[in-house]
């Protein structure tokens, strides 16, 4: 007869639970705990070529192509606007536009006349040059425009960083369309002095009596600062309206000059402040192309014009169009046009982008003016 000899295994001991509750607590606290044997990992993201051609081309005929987030093509995303925000500058505004959002602030400095080494006085005029071609705010740098990028808006802009590309070129066509466009009237940025009229009263009437002509002292100089806060694609177009959404939001104080001290000086009455005439309200619209096909070799052609891209779309298309109109004189003006890459834009999808512009400003313009 075989004899089995069974022993205990070496386990803890059994432990008394005063209440059911314990008991369940201890068995859900095991059943919880991490076993790194039954972990699986996580399923490989879909390739975002093919997400978002399943998004735009879904397989029934009568759902509408909507984009990965459930947008249409030919919609924007929501703006919110909040001007005066910042207490220490002249103007500022802060933009919000789907989960873009950039700050503007317009700082004032006075600029010497006497130290603009680009100020030319007309003689006969006894006024700044009108020679043709001559522009004052640009030849004198009256419009400074700084776009920062490094605050860590998105994970590719980590605070500390060197100022990037992307953020020199957006300064650059911020400045080129500010000029271009002369959204800034000279006029507000000059500050005149009117000598006082020294000549002798008993001086007969006969007699030439010449009048002190005015004299421009000093020059307004603003400082146009851009600031992302957050950054889910088209930022040309949230850092513009910013722009302009700052500078109708700036109050210049009056400036005088005081030919006792020869200096300028500032009224600190908030009534004699002025604000700018400023000769519009451009609105800029960005649209992307994307091809149903990512090779650009592809014979296919159908592709989807996508207007006001986020980032996950920017990634993705390679060829872009921005549109800038003002449509404030009930007719539309073209301010400017800028295309990169592709070939698939035509006369056809020009006008669908213009028309698309002009509803945009009827948007934005409705919150500008607010």
């Amino acid at each position: 007869m075989l004899g089995i000899l069974l022993r205990e295994h070496p386990r803890d001991p059994p432990r008394n639970f005063s209440t059911p509750t314990e008991h369940a607590t201890e068995l859900i606290q095991a059943d919880s705990t991490p076993n790194s044997q039954e972990q699986w990992p996580a399923p490989p993201s879909p390739p975002p070529h093919p997400y978002l051609l399943a998004h735009l081309q879904p397989n029934s005929p009568s759902a509408p192509s909507r984009r990965a987030n459930a947008r249409l093509p030919t919609q924007f995303r929501p703006a919110h606007f909040n001007n005066g925000s910042l207490t220490h500058a002249e103007g500022s505004a802060v933009v919000r536009i789907g989960d873009t959002t950039v700050v503007c602030g317009v700082r004032g400095e006075i600029l010497l006349a006497s130290n603009a080494a680009g100020f030319r006085m007309d003689k006969a005029t006894t006024g700044p040059s009108i020679s043709k071609g001559y522009s004052e705010v640009k030849e004198l740098d009256l419009l400074v425009p700084n776009i920062e990028l490094a605050t860590g808006c998105s994970p590719a802009f980590l605070p500390g960083q060197p100022p990037s590309t992307l953020a020199q070129s957006l300064s650059t066509k911020v400045y080129s369309l500010l000029h271009s466009s002369n959204l800034v009237n000279g006029d507000d940025l000059r500050i005149w002095y009117q000598p006082p009229d020294l000549s002798d009263d008993d001086v007969m009437d006969d007699d030439a009596k010449e009048t002190p002509e005015p004299e421009i002292k000093a020059f307004w100089t603003l400082y146009v600062d851009i600031l992302f806060i957050s950054l889910d694609g088209n930022p040309f177009d949230a850092a513009w309206v910013a722009v302009v959404s700052a500078l109708k939001n700036v109050r210049l104080p009056k400036a005088y000059w005081d030919p006792d001290r020869e200096m300028i000086l500032c009224e600190d009455a908030a009534k004699e402040s002025k604000r700018l005439q400023l000769s519009g309200s451009p609105v800029a619209v960005t649209a992307l192309v994307f091809r149903a096909k990512e090779k650009a070799q592809s014979n296919d052609k159908k592709h989807w014009i996508l207007v006001d891209p986020d980032t996950f779309e920017e990634g993705l298309c390679r060829e872009s169009i921005t549109v800038v109109v003002d449509c404030g004189s009930g007719q539309t003006k073209m301010l400017g046009i800028s295309k990169a890459g592709g070939t698939i834009v035509g006369i056809e999808e020009m006008k669908d982008i213009v028309s698309l512009s002009e509803k945009r400003w009827l948007e934005l313009n409705t919150l500008l003016s607010g």
